[in-house]
């Protein structure tokens, strides 16, 4: 089965109309979970993509040439604005945890990328917490429902 978080993103980007095919993508992370994944179902659709992690020199000149950006690093508000290209897309699959005194329960969830600068540059980017979460469960009960079919020969 497709892990549910990448294809997750992949749907997002499909529903939306997104253009994949021959667009430079930027994946910030490699976990086995979402960032690997997600990079080889972008070039499964014949995007061109580079991969970023902790060691990457450079990261901001390399994921402002992206038209697509999925985050998944676990960084509160990594990536700004400034890194971004104008009109880019982001998914952003970063759930971070940061204190704030002023919520109930002393803190609130902010994705990898720093929403209220990336909103001003992106053409679209998903919010955090409700964008990839809702997605991540969809895929679940879709790779359940190709489960059950396999096992009872359903076309």
């Amino acid at each position: 089965f497709v892990p549910c978080t990448p294809k997750g993103c992949i749907e997002l980007l499909h529903r939306y109309n997104v253009e994949i095919k021959g667009k430079r993508a930027v994946v910030i992370g490699r976990s086995n979970i979402v960032g690997m994944p997600a990079a080889l179902l972008l070039q499964r659709e014949d995007a061109t993509v580079s991969i970023i992690h902790s060691r990457t020199k450079n990261p901001e000149e390399i994921t402002r040439q992206a038209d697509i950006i999925i985050s998944a690093v676990g960084q509160p508000n990594m990536v700004r604005g400034n890194w971004i290209k104008p009109g880019a897309v982001i998914i952003d699959v970063g759930i971070n945890p940061v204190e704030d005194p002023n919520a109930p329960r002393g803190y609130r969830l902010v994705g990898d990328i720093c929403y209220e600068e990336a909103c001003k540059v992106a053409s679209a980017i998903t919010p955090v917490p409700g964008g990839v979460g809702p997605m991540t469960i969809a895929m679940l009960l879709s790779n359940t429902l190709i489960s059950a079919k396999r096992i009872h020969n359903f076309q």
